[in-house]
């Protein structure tokens, strides 16, 4: 179908109509030339979604969406035109095929509909893949993070973006790039970590392969909606001026400058009793008028209507809306509601000054035309809806691969894994590839089988793999329909890796029912090692242990699954612990007996045969914790970005020390590091200067790996507290058994920079040092330095990066 051509005696005159329509014309002229020929409501709508599938029952996605959902009818609501479509895939089971004709004859009604004949931009989550019914589903972010790994998570985005695009989609709501600050908060899942560094080069990552299939990212939640009080969702943010410039505001700036993203949406949260979707000096004096952003800020869902009903600083929608549009909102989300007839009459009225609709106007005629919506060649869909394939083979294998990478151990005593299975030749069949090279090396099955217990209330559970944004958790059961995908359990992906495999449930995973607990231990006890699978179920609002709206009081493991563990623990049967979870729950002195314990960060669709394999040894695991492990559930959560009086201390009898530091991770072969140095012997560093970092890595070990480089700062003296230890710079690097590699770290000084007393970021000079580490807690070498020079103010400008450089063919003397 050809765009809309409106009819003459309804439209602007012909010359004007070809110059916004105009291919040859920059997107931004495109939508100056339309501006002024449309109505007070046709801007308006513009400026607001449609939230087509959104159930009004009550048992929709979102809380308020009964009371908050409902607007005009489909004819009324876009006979003037309409900004967005909302989530016509991602709010209840639709057939890939059926789904995409459907939003192209959607499309084609909008487009009849209205004067101009614009289509609508239609968005879509997209944070473990794209949230439809029958697609893939990827590991969620903490995954992301635990693999230290951008170039992977930007292939995985870029194919997450190409189905997509294919079924019509223009607009992604991912990445999530809110600095885990609270473990506590349900939407930990969603953070790819407690490290702003880490944060922000692999958000830039997901950014950088979704904008490349031609979708527009937005970034959330700007910002600050991970430092909530007590960790509750939606709740007030206590948070300083500081700890937002330098803890939270980075990875932003990395998505949108080392990225590109086109959008940002805002946070519900309220920053020292500013709601941010009322607040100008963020949303426009930072974002736009400091960092030059020029893309679209949407409205996370009922946001402006909650200045009203939530935060109390609105009298009625009308005022509402005009608070976020002064602030810097585009688009209000996910329906018609306070950008509907309210701002259409606080205009008319005189309340609100119609040149701030023509500013957010601007921004969004600019992005559609960018996105060829504005075309006299328009289509609904970029090819045939028959060839819309949501979850294929090379979708499931990117997928697994994450998975695999992402995967930590965190303890091996004895060399309880991999599990001894006595039969190599079944396990390679199942396994796959890798477990065929693993035994093919020699290096899994060698000695004679064990008997192996499986129990834990995760172990035969599909869902106990999927985060709270994919799409069977996310929308809820559809037992009519299922959950579309093949999700291998736990439980059926070791089974045809282990033989005779024993298994019990022991208990639910948030109930109070202990009574299966001795049919557990019965188990262990006629074991030679028993596996322990414990953690989460993902959900919304209370129907999870972990996402959205689902916040803990403490990080004890949910329900009796802490009596389970230590149950079989008792036996003294060896104890391989596992934890499928989108939280680190505590392991304190209880869990000290296990000989081993895995953690898997809901690693999606293909998780339970990357955990298989790892527990088989057909995989070396090489995930690093992208968050702290706590030792003591009861304690306020801290993550390892702490000064000084943050950590261990006489003068507290608590002691915050984590059980697991952040960037920790162990695997089935070893790593030596040598020579480790700052080029050429230097000790100065100018403060507008670089240096370069050097250290070799060899695979010590008998089978091939992965060891994560970590660079930390750490600045002794400053004018402000700092962080004893802050990553500034990290390299995976791949070793076949007995390789080396020289890695090298290009570091400027902006890294070492912080907000100052004064309020402005700064590089400080004084003496600092570069650590080298496997951890944050485990440095390998220390390279002392001198930033020289006089203090220097820097800005949004500054290098971002430490980018890494691996070597593979060291010189002699260098491993």
């Amino acid at each position: 179908m050809r765009g809309h051509e409106p009819d003459d005696t309804r439209s602007a005159e012909s010359g004007e109509r070809e110059q916004w329509r105009d291919t040859r014309l920059t997107p931004a002229q495109r939508a100056e030339a339309l501006i002024p020929l449309m109505t007070l409501e046709e801007k308006v709508a513009q400026l607001v979604g449609v939230w087509v599938g959104a159930d009004a029952s009550g048992g929709g996605v979102a809380p308020h969406q009964t009371d908050m959902g409902g607007g005009p009818e489909w004819p009324e609501a876009i006979s003037q035109g309409l900004g967005q479509l909302t989530r016509p895939f991602g709010t209840a089971p639709v057939d890939p095929v059926a789904g995409a004709r459907s939003l192209a004859a959607s499309q084609e009604e909008i487009v009849r509909a209205s004067r101009f004949g614009i289509p609508a931009q239609v968005h879509e989550e997209c944070l473990t893949g794209f949230a439809a019914w029958r697609a893939t589903v990827y590991p969620a972010p903490l995954s992301w993070g635990a693999s230290f790994d951008p170039e992977l998570v930007e292939q995985v985005a870029a194919r997450i973006g190409r189905s997509m695009r294919a079924a019509g989609i223009h607009q992604g709501l991912a990445p999530v790039v809110d600095v885990t600050r609270d473990y506590r908060w349900g939407r930990t899942e969603e953070t790819i970590g407690e490290d702003p560094y880490l944060v922000g080069t692999v958000g830039a990552a997901y950014v950088r392969g979704l904008e490349g299939a031609g979708l527009v990212a937005t970034l959330k939640h700007f910002a600050g909606y991970s430092a909530s009080r007590g960790g509750r969702n939606l709740a007030p943010v206590p948070m300083g001026a500081r700890e937002l410039a330098d803890v939270v505001l980075p990875p932003f700036e990395m998505a949108l400058r080392l990225g590109g993203a086109r959008s940002v949406m805002n946070s519900y949260a309220e920053i020292d009793g500013v709601p941010v979707a009322a607040d100008e000096s963020l949303l426009t004096g930072l974002l736009r008028d400091e960092w030059g952003f020029d893309g679209t800020v949407v409205a996370d869902y009922f946001a402006v209507r909650f200045l009203e009903r939530l935060h109390g600083v609105a009298a009625d929608g009308g005022q509402a809306a005009g608070l976020a549009l002064r602030a810097g909102i585009d688009v209000e989300l996910p329906t018609v509601d306070t950008f509907g007839a309210p701002l259409v009459d606080a205009v008319k009225a005189g309340a609100v000054d119609e040149a701030l609709i023509d500013r957010a106007l601007r921004r969004v005629l600019t992005q559609k035309a960018e996105l060829g919506l504005l075309d006299p060649d328009w289509q609904p869909l970029p090819g045939p809806a028959d060839e819309v394939r949501l979850d294929d083979e090379e979708s499931q294998e990117l997928a697994l691969r994450l998975a695999r990478e992402a995967i930590v151990l965190l303890r091996n005593d004895d060399a309880v894994l991999p599990l001894r299975t006595g039969q190599t030749g079944r396990a390679a069949a199942h396994a796959g590839q890798a477990a065929q090279a693993a035994v093919q090396a020699g290096e899994a099955g060698q000695a004679a089988g064990q008997r192996v217990a499986l129990v834990g209330p995760v172990a035969d559970d599909p869902m106990a793999m999927l985060g709270c944004y994919a799409f069977p958790a996310h929308v809820g059961p559809h037992p009519e329909h299922g959950l579309g995908l093949e999700i291998p359990s736990l439980r059926e992906a070791l089974a045809g890796l282990v033989p005779d495999l024993a298994y019990a449930p022991g208990c639910d995973i948030s109930g109070a029912d202990t009574s299966g607990i001795a049919e557990a231990v019965a188990l262990a006890e006629d074991s030679d090692v028993c596996v322990v699978a414990v953690g989460d179920r993902a959900g919304l609002f209370g129907r999870g242990t972990s996402g959205e709206g689902c916040d803990a009081t403490d990080l004890r493991l949910p329900g009796v699954q802490a009596e389970l563990v230590q149950a079989v623990l008792a036996t003294g049967t060896p104890v391989v612990l596992v934890l499928l979870a989108g939280r680190p729950y505590a392991l304190g002195e209880e869990t000290d007996a296990a000989k081993a314990v895995l953690f898997g960060f809901f690693p999606g669709q293909r998780g339970g045969q990357a955990l298989a394999e790892v527990l088989t040894g057909a995989v070396n695991p090489t995930g690093r914790l992208p968050v702290s492990v706590p030792r003591d559930a009861g304690g306020l959560p801290a993550t390892y970005l702490a000064p000084p009086l943050g950590r261990r201390t006489q003068v507290s009898s608590v002691d915050p020390t984590p059980a697991y530091p952040f960037g920790h991770g162990v695997g089935y072969t070893t790593y030596e590091w040598s020579e480790a140095q700052v080029g050429d012997g230097v000790t100065d560093w100018p403060v507008d200067g670089e240096v370069r970092v050097e250290v070799t890595v060899r695979n010590s070990g008998d089978r091939a790996g992965a060891e994560v480089v970590q660079l930390y700062l750490h600045d002794p003296v400053a004018q402000t507290t700092r962080p004893v230890v802050r990553l500034i710079g990290y390299a995976r690097v791949p070793l076949e058994a007995g390789e080396s590699a020289r890695v090298s770290f290009t570091v400027p000084a902006d890294a070492t920079s912080f907000t100052g007393t004064h309020g402005r970021r700064i590089v400080e000079p004084g003496d600092v040092e570069l650590r080298l580490g496997r951890s944050c807690a485990e440095t390998v070498a220390t390279l002392p330095l001198r930033l020289t020079g006089d203090v220097r103010d820097i800005g949004h400008g500054r290098r971002l990066q430490a980018p890494a450089q691996i070597d593979r063919n060291p010189p002699e003397g260098r491993g």
